[in-house]
């Protein structure tokens, strides 16, 4: 790969390139830039001329291919910073495309008209011979050769920009435009094939929208804007297929435009419907449709209606157009109803006229009519719906329709329906024979519709022996007739069962009947029993009328059925949206399976294509390799070639031709670099004598010259003084007889001065007069205004006057009004002043009552504590004196009495720790670790023999700290109260009592040497 060039340096090359002819090598080297890896940092205003260089060699040279991986990268660098950059070269490679057709056929019509060497032969023995065995002229072999080249580039072209442009929200806008006139182009040169593939891509690209939702910029179709874009280029295709008479690509793009409005959130403009709903009736009255053919033009015309505009003419031609269409159904197709009314077919086109089901000729019928159709309608077009829908005689029903067709024949409004309608008859005429008869000789049938046979259209049977029965017949297998042919007695039975409509509800009888005018045997038996029960009930009511009912008991059935109304729309709602729901979720569900396996398939096509595209890069690359490096050879070759041919020209330097291969294209350019210096120093050589010797005979002549020069000035002063002298008597004489003229003229025109005068004085009479008249009427216009303007400043002053008064009066209301609300409000305020006052004395009054009663249950409450905090510590005084006497006995029993002095001698501030007194009664054992006083002690803890002492009464903390503050000096004992004690738990088991009637408590050993020990400081 080439190093990378500045961009600048790039264009200079290829356009150097383009002037010596290297075209091919110019596009290489721009398209080795663009595959290089800096290209892509490139800036935009740089690459864009390059860009647009690129795109005109590829248009010169054909290079559709090259082109389009051009601009495919040239899109991925540019879409998101300069969208503008993508549009003007993609403007660019159409314009230029187009261009180069327009000339090619330019070419191709002046080669024909060239072509001709004899004005006067219009045909020559070539011509001929050569016509005879190709078959084409000579402007299609010209064209072939001139033109179609050059439009496969441009169809070429249109594909590479919908490529480039398509599914990017940003470039919508160009790729609906490039859309738009590839359609042109298939217009123009009648291309179909062309135009059926444009619409297969245009339709590949909106299917792969949701494919790409997930990728930046992506189209939104929710968008309405976007959506709109998409449709007005639907509806361009659509009018395209239609001119081109593409009936089938036109139907394919009614249901593209159907899809696109169901996805609208918005209605399309009504324009825009009508345009739609009449390039449906095309395609119906092409496909043979007649009953969606009346369909569509019902649809087309109740818009037009709603929109307006049209003239009174235009709206009778188009209601008869609507009553016609109508009119040319058949009288058996009828709508099918039951459970298969949305499938199929039928569903289908009812879905694109946005129907709900299927029509039907009456109904379609009783639309025009309910449209005030038949009253617009021209007057033949009223008299063949009288003869056919109205009237009821079958034996003449042929014949006052024939002139009634070819009056509508005429007309290339009506005309298409003439074939349409002769069918229509033929469906009545066998209908009402039906109803009328039994059996009908076929000769009798033939004379009844021979009228028909004398009007001869366009596309309309002849109505001859053979199609008459084939009709029949065709009626008969589609069930629209009940009919037995006999060929042996040349007669036709009509099979008209009175149990048809029981036996089959969807048999053919009953479907005539649907719009028979005279009801049929099957008909009059099927509703025979229920006219005799309706003519019964009118006798009964009639002779025994019903007794009215109350105003309580219509009141009450109102409120019955009003109730019931009520639940029955309650039912109806829930069915609707189980139903609705239902729809939602197999919608979904479908939608689902659809969206996963297209996705299944376009990631399978998608891998497939890019393996595909990854091999045809891949082939492409070594073939552009090795092109590149055939060139270059090439190129080198013919660069040698070249210059060994011009020295051997010159004859300065003997070079064989047949000896290029052994000379170096180097020793060449130095052998010619060596002549040219030679030729250069010869060239020099010879400047310099010429100039010397030029200087010589400048010399030489300017010495003979100059004893000349003084001879020759004096000659040119005298001819100079004859010229002027000359020049001055010339201009003389013509001054004078300027003069002599003037005077003639001037006595001439003295004689009519009179006249002139008198003239000049009338004119200015009759200018004066006419001024003063009108400077008169002008100052009293003036007065006029001024009295009048006068006037209307007095009336308009008076008028202010009034109304600043009526505002004066009305702010005195306002300001009254006011301050009577103002005062009410203040009374309001005080008042509720008051009350809330009032209210708050009571609140005041309650709380103060309820603080009185808390205060004497808290005092209450705190007499019963201090009892029970009296009898604790009573208690506790107990069994603290029964436990020292314990002690004193067993320390007595161990000791001697001497060692033991009294603990009552034993002031308890002398140990000043949480211990009782009788501490040191511990056994011998644990007397030697017993823990020295300690200055804390810890909080103090629950004991449930003081409480169990006190009856249970007051035995909280709260009780243990009057106790404590009660008992700080107690009376008739000289041990004072513990401030705190570890609680005592009570004992496993009864103790033996001593003689005083306490008992006797076992060591404890809760606080052991263990776990003092434990908390001792080391």
């Amino acid at each position: 790969m080439a190093p990378f060039s500045k961009p600048e340096t790039v264009l200079k090359q290829a356009e150097g390139l383009v002037s010596v002819g290297q075209t091919h090598a110019a596009l290489q080297s721009l398209t080795e830039m663009f595959s290089s890896k800096r290209f892509r940092a490139t800036p935009l205003a740089s690459l864009e001329p390059i860009m647009l260089r690129f795109i005109e060699l590829c248009v010169d040279l054909r290079k559709g291919r090259t082109a389009k991986e051009g601009l495919m990268q040239y899109k991925n660098i540019a879409q998101n910073s300069s969208v503008g950059s993508i549009e003007v070269v993609i403007s660019k490679f159409i314009q230029l495309s187009d261009a180069k057709v327009q000339e090619a056929q330019e070419k191709a019509d002046k080669a024909v008209a060239l072509d001709v060497d004899d004005l006067e032969a219009s045909e020559t023995p070539e011509s001929i011979l050569l016509g005879a065995v190709s078959g084409d002229q000579s402007k299609d072999r010209t064209d072939r050769a001139l033109v179609t080249p050059w439009l496969k580039f441009l169809w070429e072209s249109y594909r590479t920009a919908l490529e480039t442009l398509k599914n990017n929200a940003r470039l919508e806008t160009i790729y609906q435009q490039i859309a738009q006139q590839a359609f042109k182009f298939c217009l123009k040169h009648q291309r179909k094939v062309e135009f059926r593939r444009l619409c297969e891509t245009l339709r590949l690209h909106l299917s792969n929208v949701a494919k790409y939702a997930h990728q930046p910029h992506a189209i939104n179709l929710s968008d309405p804007e976007t959506l709109q874009r998409h449709l007005d280029t639907r509806f361009a295709q659509l009018n395209t297929s239609v001119e081109l008479e593409l009936w089938q690509e036109a139907f394919r793009s009614v249901e593209d435009v159907h899809n696109l409005l169901t996805m609208a959130k918005k209605a399309p403009r009504p324009a825009m419907m009508a345009n739609y709903y009449e390039k449906l009736t095309k395609i119906f009255l092409m496909s043979g449709n007649a009953l969606y053919h009346a369909a569509a033009w019902g649809r087309y015309y109740a818009v037009v209606t709603a929109i307006g505009g049209k003239s009174d003419e235009e709206m009778s031609r188009l209601a008869g157009q609507v009553l016609v269409s109508a009119l040319a159904v058949p009288v058996g197709i009828q709508g099918e109803e039951g459970a298969e009314e949305m499938k199929g077919k039928g569903a289908r086109l009812s879905a694109l006229l946005g129907l709900t089901k299927t029509p039907t000729r009456a109904g379609l019928l009783r639309e025009a009519l309910a449209r005030n159709v038949l009253k617009l309608s021209p007057e033949s077009v009223k008299s063949l719906y009288n003869v056919l829908e109205v009237t009821f005689e079958p034996l003449t029903l042929c014949s006052s329709v024939a002139p009634l067709l070819k009056s509508l024949a005429v007309d290339s409004s009506y005309a298409s329906y003439v074939p349409l309608l002769q069918h229509a008859l033929l469906s009545r005429l066998l209908s009402q024979l039906s109803q009328v008869y039994t059996s009908i000789m076929i000769s009798n049938l033939l004379e009844l519709v021979t009228p028909l046979r004398e009007v001869a259209v366009e596309g309309s049977g002849s109505y001859d022996n053979e199609q008459i029965e084939a009709y029949v017949m065709g009626c008969a297998r589609r069930d629209e007739l009940s009919v037995r042919v006999d060929h042996a007695a040349g007669s036709m039975t009509f099979t008209d069962s009175p149990f048809a409509a029981v036996e089959d509800p969807s048999s053919s009888t009953s479907m005539v009947n649907v719009s028979a005018v005279q009801p049929s045997t099957s008909e009059f038996i099927r509703t025979r029993l229920s006219n005799v029960a309706l003519s019964l009930h009118n006798s009964l009511t009639a002779l025994y009328p019903p007794v009215a009912p109350t105003e309580e008991e219509q009141q009450a059935k109102f409120t019955a059925l009003a109730a019931a109304a009520q639940a029955e729309r309650e039912a109806l709602q829930i069915r609707r949206s189980l139903v609705a729901r239902r729809r939602e979720l197999l919608s979904e569900l479908s939608v689902r399976k659809e969206k996963e396996e297209a996705s299944r398939r376009a990631e399978i096509l998608r891998r497939q294509q890019e393996e595909e595209a990854r091999r045809a890069a891949q082939e492409l690359r070594n073939k552009e390799v090795e092109r590149a490096r055939r060139e270059i050879e090439n190129i080198r070759a013919e660069e040698a070639k070249k210059l060994a041919q011009s020295l051997k020209e010159k004859g300065t330097l003997k070079v064989d031709i047949k000896d290029m291969e052994s000379l170096n294209p180097d020793n060449l350019m130095r052998l010619q670099v060596e002549q040219l210096e030679k030729e250069k120093k010869e060239l020099n050589e010879r400047m310099r004598v010429l100039t010397k010797r030029l200087d010589h005979v400048e010399r030489a002549y300017r010495k003979e010259e100059r004893p000349l020069l003084a001879k020759d000035y004096e000659q040119q002063q005298a001819n100079d003084r004859a010229v002027f002298e000359e020049t001055q008597k010339a201009r003389i004489e013509s001054h004078r007889a300027a003069h002599e003229q003037d005077v003639y003229t001037k006595h001439r025109l003295t004689r009519m001065l009179s006249e002139y005068t008198k003239l000049k004085e009338s004119i200015h009479a009759r200018k004066g007069e006419e001024f003063a008249k009108k400077q008169h009427d002008a100052q009293t216009k003036m007065d006029q205004e001024k009295a009048k303007r006068r006037a209307e400043v007095l009336k308009a002053r008076e008028e202010e006057r009034q109304r600043l008064e009526e505002e004066e009066r009305i702010r005195r209301e306002q300001e009254e009004e006011e301050a009577r609300m103002e005062e009410e409000r203040l009374a309001e305020e005080r008042r509720r002043e008051e009350e809330e006052e009032a209210a708050r004395v009571l609140e005041e009054e309650k709380k103060r009552e309820a603080e009185e009663r808390a205060a004497a249950m808290r005092k209450q409450r705190e007499e019963e504590r201090q009892q029970a905090m009296e009898a604790a510590r009573r208690q506790q005084e107990r069994e603290e004196e029964a436990m020292r006497r314990q002690a004193e006995r067993k320390r007595g029993a161990v000791a001697p009495p001497a060692a033991a002095p009294p603990a009552a001698a034993r002031p308890v501030a002398e140990t000043g720790v949480w211990r009782r007194s009788a501490a040191s009664a511990v056994p011998p054992s644990r007397a030697d670790t017993a823990t020295p006083p300690r200055s804390e002690s810890p909080a103090p803890k629950y004991r449930p023999g003081a409480l169990a002492a006190a009856g249970g009464a007051g035995g909280g903390w709260r009780a243990r700290t009057a106790a404590k503050e009660g008992g700080a000096a107690p009376s008739g004992d000289t041990t004072p109260a513990r401030p705190a004690s570890p609680a005592v738990p009570p004992p496993a088991k009864e103790a033996p009592k001593n003689d005083e009637g306490f008992q006797t408590v076992a060591p404890q050993k809760k606080w052991g040497a263990s776990r003092l020990g434990a908390r001792r400081p080391a």
